[in-house]
């Protein structure tokens, strides 16, 4: 039951993502991360080392992927701050994977929570603006 359901999750995201918006992307990516974050603090809570490394290793992932994708050019001081951040996100999440950190993971996830309510407050009509580089 329990692997049918996790295939069902997997087909249900891909098509999601297939069909969604770059601005939705981004907003799925945060969602995750977070979702990650709290498996891997009840991973913790109970002593579940192997499922906290997997899924602080997934959060990892994802954070990963947001920072890369930083349009470092058109982007500007917002990219770079933006950059500085994930690291400091990814090392934190390290640090929580070799201590089994809790404060860590909190540190990170009120991080996101506050990158992804920024994210979620850009109106609609803006989901799509080019920069100008991009429009040329």
């Amino acid at each position: 039951m329990r692997k049918s359901l996790q295939s069902y999750r997997k087909v249900s995201l891909e098509g999601e993502i297939s069909v969604a918006s770059p601005h939705r992307i981004i907003q799925m990516m945060f969602e995750g991360a977070l979702q990650r974050i709290a498996q891997s603090r009840y991973a913790i809570e109970h002593n579940d080392i192997e499922n906290k490394g997997l899924f602080i290793g997934k959060a990892i992932g994802i954070i990963t992927g947001l920072n890369s994708s930083l349009n470092m050019d058109a982007g500007g001081d917002i990219a770079g701050n933006l950059s500085d951040l994930y690291d400091f996100m990814l090392r934190r999440l390290s640090e929580a994977n070799m201590n089994s950190d809790i404060k860590a993971l909190d540190d990170v996830s009120e991080i996101l929570k506050t990158l992804k309510e920024g994210w979620d407050a850009i109106p609609a009509e803006d989901h799509h603006i080019v920069s100008h580089t991009e429009a040329v």
